[in-house]
């Protein structure tokens, strides 16, 4: 049998309890699926190649030490069909990505490394959701949706940024849509239907 080639984008630190969850989530697939999975740690400000990469994830853990080195990551998925994940920081650095790269917003920025920015499409939340329970409610005919097999599931959170609203409808209008909201009705998963995620 065929293993399967995961890269995780990320700054590895066995210390981050979401790092050690990462590495036992893939371990978990694996067992489930019956299917070898290998899997690598791919640190941002290093450069790689992302070819030999079956899948990309995202990690949670920003700051990246490359933010540069974590979209490159995510631009080469994004254009060459690799199915991708992003969840927490990987979730905000795909919204990144697709505003400077897909929307051609040159200076769209992350508040985390710049809290001045003033096209932040990724802004510091009112509250931190770090630990905090939520509800997220999918949208229907969306992957979330038929992969969780539900219209809603409580998820733990732990970010404190997020896609800025002010920035949602242009978002969505160029192709990232947002298929997950919590009861705020902010943004909590997003998909691009263009993307040939299997």
């Amino acid at each position: 049998m065929k293993t399967t080639r995961i890269g995780i984008i990320g700054d590895y630190n066995p210390e981050y309890p979401l790092h050690l969850a990462t590495d036992d989530s893939i371990r978990h697939a694996a067992q489930a699926l019956g299917q070898p999975i290998e899997f690598e740690w791919l640190a941002t400000d290093l450069p790689h190649d992302y070819c030999g990469y079956r899948g990309l994830w995202c990690s949670p853990g920003s700051p990246y030490r490359s933010l540069e080195g974590a979209l490159e990551g995510i631009r080469y998925a994004r254009e060459n069909g690799v199915p991708f994940l992003g969840t927490c920081g990987g979730f905000q650095h795909a919204v990144l990505e697709f505003s400077r790269n897909v929307m051609g917003v040159a200076d769209a920025a992350h508040a985390e490394y710049d809290p001045q920015a003033t096209t932040a499409v990724v802004h510091r939340l009112t509250c931190s959701l770090v630990g905090r329970d939520g509800e997220v409610q999918f949208k229907g005919g969306y992957r979330a949706a038929h992969y969780y097999g539900d219209e809603r599931r409580v998820e733990t959170y732990r970010c404190s940024f997020g896609m800025n609203p002010t920035y949602q409808e242009a978002i969505e209008t160029a192709g990232l849509i947002i298929t997950g909201r919590d009861a705020d009705g902010e943004a909590r998963i997003i998909e691009l239907p263009s993307h040939p995620f299997i």
